[in-house]
């Protein structure tokens, strides 16, 4: 497989800064959102504020993560990094596809269920354990990830723990075998 030449590398890597950027920058905007919506008092307000949640999550969060997730496929597909060379590569991973399988399990479904509560009990959702519920979990759920987003970002770079031993045990084997 041909590897990307410089530019090319760096502008996949600009793409792939921004929707990381994007990512981080709306999950740290809907934790805002999130903490004022735990004082509103005005039944369209909590819908509207929800609504707005649920706007960030389905057309900002989703298609940022999974841009995010395509770009450093492709970056490590194509340059040198490689997917399994680097133990910073790996832990970025780990954790992008757990950010991406949790917000679909859990953060998604719980703002789809909040907006969906505040739309027909408008103010009288705060009197509903779901809607709570669904409020709270959202709430450090969201916290969480973008602090995850955050060590991610970290993660990529510091690029700590190294490049795995590969080439060795593989050169190695060559030798072994000759």
């Amino acid at each position: 497989m041909k590897k990307l030449s410089v530019k090319q590398k760096n502008w996949l890597l600009s793409v792939h800064v921004a929707v990381g950027s994007i990512w981080f920058g709306t999950a740290l905007s809907m934790v805002a959102i999130a903490l004022h919506n735990r004082n509103t008092i005005n039944g369209d307000e909590l819908y509207a504020i929800n609504s707005v949640l649920k706007l960030l999550d389905d057309f900002v969060i989703i298609p940022a993560a999974v841009l995010s997730l395509v770009t450093g496929g492709l970056l490590c597909w194509l340059t040198i990094w490689g997917f399994f060379k680097h133990y910073w590569v790996i832990v970025k991973w780990v954790m992008t596809v757990t950010l991406i399988v949790t917000g679909t399990i859990w953060l998604g479904p719980w703002t789809n269920a909040m907006t969906a509560i505040a739309q027909t009990e408008r103010i009288q959702a705060w009197h509903n354990p779901l809607y709570i519920f669904d409020q709270k979990a959202v709430l450090i759920g969201a916290a969480i990830q973008t602090g995850c987003i955050l060590a991610i970002v970290a993660i990529s770079v510091m690029k700590p723990w190294g490049r795995r031993k590969i080439e060795n045990r593989q050169q190695e084997r060559s030798v072994a075998s000759s």
